[in-house]
């Protein structure tokens, strides 16, 4: 999400207030659920978009509107932070629905990490998106421009309803929401970094040739820790098709040690030999 400056100042401003209100798992798992069905009502309703995010409204007029709207519907934590949310000033309307969609993640991974849980949150999140990656099939439909949302959160809630942590279903159903043709596996690899991130740590999405043993993640772990610098957060799948070796890719870097990736290598060297 790429913000304006004026977008990233009411950001600011918000996140201040969301921290203010989550005192506890249960207030911020029900405050991320309540923002992000506003983002749901916001994403439909586009008079109501523009109205809630109208700059030339005075302010109060803005909050006024969200307490007339949501007032008895939400929850007073919820209220107070939509008060900030409404009376910024924001590049766009649509930048105002990604801002509070980005506060509805937050609130929810900060009932994870309340609840002692954030690491089997960023595990199953992540085990989530290999299995859409794993499934062009599963993907199309989910991310289908002309599937009916209820098809679409039922079909999420089919497949991994009381196998996951709730905190993991709420986002893994708002991002097949949001999708709209952009592809869920974006959404939920960018969910996986901010629950790592809430670990202060980095991804490392790790292919290998043969299952690692606990031994040899560890070790593994150790050596990206140095390299980078920082906690890295391994995340292990294996292919075969490698011939041997590790394919280590943290953000936009990857370092390829697998037999595949030296012979394609060596054949690039030759051919410009």
């Amino acid at each position: 999400m790429t913000l304006h400056a004026a977008s990233r100042e009411a950001l600011g401003l918000a996140e201040e207030r969301l921290g203010e209100v989550l005192t506890d798992a249960a207030v911020s798992a029900t405050v991320g659920e309540e923002l992000l069905s506003v983002v749901d009502l916001l994403d439909t309703e586009i008079g109501l978009r523009r109205a809630v995010s109208d700059a030339s409204a005075a302010p109060e007029a803005r909050t006024g509107l969200v307490r007339r709207l949501f007032d008895g519907k939400l929850g007073e934590p919820a209220l107070k932070v939509l008060d900030v949310v409404a009376g910024s000033r924001w590049s766009s309307p649509r930048q105002l629905v990604d801002g509070l969609e980005s506060l509805g993640h937050s609130a929810l991974l900060t009932a994870a990490e309340k609840a002692g849980n954030v690491d089997t949150v960023e595990s199953q999140l992540f085990q989530v998106s290999r299995i859409v990656a794993g499934s062009p099939e599963l993907e199309a439909a989910l991310s289908d421009l002309a599937g009916p949302a209820e098809a679409k959160r039922t079909l999420v809630r089919g497949l991994f309803s009381g196998k996951v942590d709730p905190v993991v279903e709420t986002l893994v159903e708002q991002v097949v929401r949001r999708a709209k043709g952009r592809g869920v596996g974006i959404g939920l690899d960018k969910l996986v970094k901010l629950a790592a991130e809430r670990r202060e740590r980095s991804v490392a999405y790790v292919t290998s040739a043969n299952a690692l043993s606990a031994e040899q993640t560890a070790q593994l772990g150790t050596k990206l820790d140095d390299l980078y610098g920082r906690p890295i957060a391994l995340h292990v799948e294996v292919n075969p098709a490698l011939g041997g070796g590790l394919v280590v890719r943290v953000g936009d870097e990857v370092i390829d040690g697998s037999t595949a990736g030296q012979l394609a290598s060596l054949r690039r060297r030759l051919a410009r030999a």
